[in-house]
């Protein structure tokens, strides 16, 4: 009797924990930029609806102040080294912030890989400021993708309301 309650409740209990992560995957995005079959730079972020009939600054994104999208950091994970604002980030894991503001946005590279949300500016490797543009179409959700420049490039896309903006990663 004992090993049958153990066969239906193990299963059960794999069931309910795939149905959280699928949950939790659905407020989550990823993206990828391929340097070549082996070389790869991957992103983690959570999804951010924006209201487009509010202000983009506010209560949902915060203007001038470090921003953790959906209050976890971007997590970064690289298997090849890479450089962006001068600085060579070795093969491994960081985390990312960003600073929005009307005109520039500031991307921060941190050495930490805490992703509960709490930063810590000691640990900052780089601050680079951001390139921006207009989008064409509004974008109702913070998105971040990759786009390939040059073959040895990957550009980080932070797309949001009307708003785009992009930082360079070198591969070294």
């Amino acid at each position: 009797m004992r090993r049958l309650a153990l066969f239906l409740i193990i299963p059960a209990i794999m069931l309910l924990t795939s149905a959280a992560l699928a949950q939790e995957d659905s407020t989550s995005g990823t993206a990828t930029c391929n340097f070549d079959a082996n070389k790869q730079l991957v992103a983690e972020y959570k999804l951010v609806n924006i209201n487009p009939k509010k202000p983009l600054f506010g209560r949902e994104i915060p203007s001038g102040k470090v921003w953790a999208p959906g209050g976890k950091p971007i997590t970064l994970f690289t298997n090849t080294p890479v450089e962006i604002g001068g600085k060579q980030l070795a093969i491994g894991a960081y985390t990312m912030y960003v600073i929005p503001a009307p005109k520039q946005w500031m991307l921060i590279v941190s050495r930490s890989t805490d992703t509960s949300g709490t930063y810590d500016e000691t640990m900052d490797l780089v601050r680079v400021p951001m390139e921006s543009g207009e989008l064409p179409a509004l974008e109702s959700q913070f998105r971040l993708t990759f786009v390939h420049p040059a073959p040895d490039q990957c550009s980080l896309r932070m797309d949001v309301a009307t708003v785009g903006n992009w930082a360079i990663f070198q591969q070294k």
